[in-house]
């Protein structure tokens, strides 16, 4: 079964879709989680672009305007530390993920999937100041 998965800035605006496969219908978000970076690294390795765009911010990269530039040309992407990063990232409020335009509270929250479910990442932009 393939689920959708949209990032989207806080006012709504989509800012990329992307569909990817899970193999159950009983899911937990940190499975959705791995699943997602685990594809955009698989595709980012497979084809080795000069820029890699997805949810992520790969170690050793700087931001473009094109993506993210990784500092050696051709290198690939480690996926099970940028997972770690993710699932770090989402436990400290770093971003928000909506199944069904619901929050996801918690990694271990299940989820059912069904041909419609739609699943939105969110990234939240820290404070300026003190």
């Amino acid at each position: 079964m393939t689920i959708t998965i949209k990032d989207e800035s806080l006012t709504g605006d989509i800012l990329n879709q992307i569909q990817i496969a899970v193999e159950s219908e009983i899911i937990t978000v940190k499975d959705i989680i791995e699943a997602r970076v685990i594809s955009e690294v698989e595709t980012y390795n497979n084809k080795l672009p000069d820029y890699f765009k997805g949810f992520i911010r790969p170690t050793a990269s700087e931001e473009t305007l094109n993506g993210y530039k990784l500092k050696k040309a051709s290198a690939k992407i480690d996926a099970e530390q940028q997972t770690f990063i993710a699932l770090n990232a989402f436990q400290q409020n770093g971003y928000l993920v909506l199944v069904d335009d619901q929050q996801a509270e918690s990694l271990t929250q299940e989820v059912i999937v069904t041909k419609k479910t739609t699943v939105s990442f969110v990234k939240l932009t820290p404070l300026v100041g003190g």
